[in-house]
């Protein structure tokens, strides 16, 4: 079973996507360059999945090379494969038993981004630096250890027969031949790939709005937030154009968009009015949502979270977007919503890679496991957080992607991993006769979600239909900081963020706008 995913895109899907870094073509890699890292190379017809995109006539005058990591010999360690370092990849690579196995990390970014906290960082509540945490700052080994690495690439395919990942690397013009690629081979591979924002297919979406996913998305919404700020202060700038770019608009009453609104709202009430006195009057909120904000919550705390918004001036608005343009949005029922920053929070699916894999599937296109977290039907590869589901034949339900999901599946796996490790079961094809335990039980522990000026939800019911503790106001505002700074990964990270938030409470949020 394998998938075959090299193909360059056209330049109009480039420039749709927002990727720009496939359009080198690809050309020879000297093999030399990676020798250093214990890298040894094969030749190309060895494994046809990592086609390079050049003319036939190419193929037939030349013997193209690629770099790669070979299969373990006998004696060495097993190699664990992993990719992502999302909240599952990092909590499975941090108690991962490196004297027992070699690890292998493939990702498009070197670190792990606190999603709870990204909201303050678009405001400046909390520098980026705090919510981001590197990966080799979590498993140690992936800089010490000599067969251990980090590779900044994203994966492009899946050799499951071979035992075999096909892979991309993430540049700008720093290696000679670009898009580079090169293959690994490993003994169990984890496929924790995250999850890409749902746009449910409507017009505009992708060019025009902003999501809350990564450090980078964060960075451009405070950029464009500021930018608006200022460029609405300048002589000659109409009313209506002034109210245009002075109007933030959310797309999603989920968590993450209730929190970003109440970020917001905190940030027009306290900073704006000091600091933007000539059109503080002008700046708006609206929340766009479907149904009811923050659905999986108790009827109360929605009502409560309903009612605080409100009063911090946020407009809630029910609707569903019919398409988005530059500078609005159009409603179904017709309605124009103009806008200066659009951000885009409905929640997440499977991304196009793990649509791609010929794997089974679950419901929505994630990837399909077992109890133990197995793929079913190929030997060796595992999935975890939001890019799989528990197949039909489990019985069980797909769990929603939390962050508490995916960080108790890392936690299980990789005690998994240990204990079959230590049962010489960490070689390819070496698991079938070792018995795997206790299957992976999911207990939800709770929501929580801060709706700005020092309030905040606890909801500690175990689902949405069953009874429990739930709680709104300032106690639940100290619970969420207080869990939250807790669960940050690092001291150092969580001397940041309260070194931040302190900041912040005495001196005000930074509005500098750098870059």
């Amino acid at each position: 079973m394998m998938t075959h995913n090299y193909s360059s895109p056209t330049l109009e899907n480039v420039a749709a996507n927002g990727n720009f870094s496939y359009l080198s073509s690809i050309g020879k890699v000297n093999p030399m360059s990676f020798w250093s890292r214990g890298i040894r190379v094969t030749p190309h017809y060895q494994f046809p999945s990592a086609e390079r995109v050049v003319e036939d006539s190419d193929l037939e005058n030349e013997e193209y090379k690629y770099a790669g990591l070979e299969a373990t010999r006998p004696g060495e360690k097993p190699r664990v494969v992993v990719l992502g370092t999302g909240w599952a990849a990092c909590r499975f690579l941090k108690g991962l038993d490196t004297k027992i196995y070699d690890v292998i990390c493939i990702s498009p970014r070197n670190h792990m981004v606190f999603t709870p906290l990204l909201a303050s960082t678009c405001v400046g509540t909390l520098e980026f630096r705090s919510v981001a945490e590197p990966v080799s700052r979590i498993q140690s080994a992936l800089s010490t250890s000599p067969n251990s690495f980090f590779y900044l690439a994203s994966c492009t395919g899946v050799n499951t027969n071979k035992h075999e990942v096909y892979c991309e690397t993430v540049s700008i013009g720093g290696l000679p031949n670009e898009p580079y690629q090169f293959k690994v081979a490993y003994d169990k591979l984890v496929i924790a790939a995250g999850a890409e924002p749902l746009t449910f297919g409507i017009k505009g979406v992708k060019e025009h709005a902003f999501f809350l996913r990564e450090v980078n998305h964060a960075q451009e919404i405070r950029k464009k937030l500021l930018l608006n700020l200022m460029l609405s202060e300048n002589p000659g700038v109409s009313e209506e154009e002034k109210k245009r770019l002075l109007h933030c608009v959310v797309i999603g009453g989920g968590p993450t968009g209730v929190e970003f609104s109440g970020e917001l709202s905190d940030f027009i009430m306290k900073d704006v009015r000091e600091r933007y006195t000539h059109v503080k009057d002008d700046v708006r909120v609206t929340l766009i949502e479907a149904n009811e904000i923050l659905s999986s919550f108790d009827v109360g705390l929605r009502q409560y979270a309903t009612n605080h918004l409100t009063k911090s001036g946020v407009s809630l608005m029910r609707g569903v977007v019919k398409e988005v343009h530059p500078t609005k949005i159009v409603l179904s029922d017709g309605t124009d919503v103009p806008y200066g920053l659009l951000v885009w929070s409905t929640g997440v699916g499977a991304s196009e890679f793990v649509k791609s894999l010929p794997l089974p599937k679950s419901s929505g296109g994630r990837i399909g496991v077992d109890q133990w977290l197995r793929v079913p039907s190929v030997e060796d590869v595992f999935a975890l957080g939001d890019c799989a589901g528990f197949v039909e034949q489990t019985g069980r339900p797909v769990l929603p992607a939390l962050a508490q999901v995916a960080e108790r599946q890392g936690k299980y796996l990789v005690e998994l991993f240990n204990k079959i490790g230590k049962q010489n079961g960490g070689k390819a094809l070496s698991a079938k006769d070792v018995p795997f335990g206790d299957p992976f039980v999911y207990t939800h522990l709770g929501s929580m979600a801060s709706v700005g000026r020092y309030k905040a939800l606890v909801d500690l019911r175990q689902s949405k239909d069953a009874k429990g503790i739930s709680h709104a106001g300032f106690v639940s505002w100290l619970i969420w900081r207080s869990a939250y700074l807790t669960r940050v990964v690092s001291w150092r990270n969580r001397f940041y963020v309260a070194v931040n938030w302190a900041t912040t409470l005495v001196f005000g949020r930074d509005n500098s706008r750098i870059g």
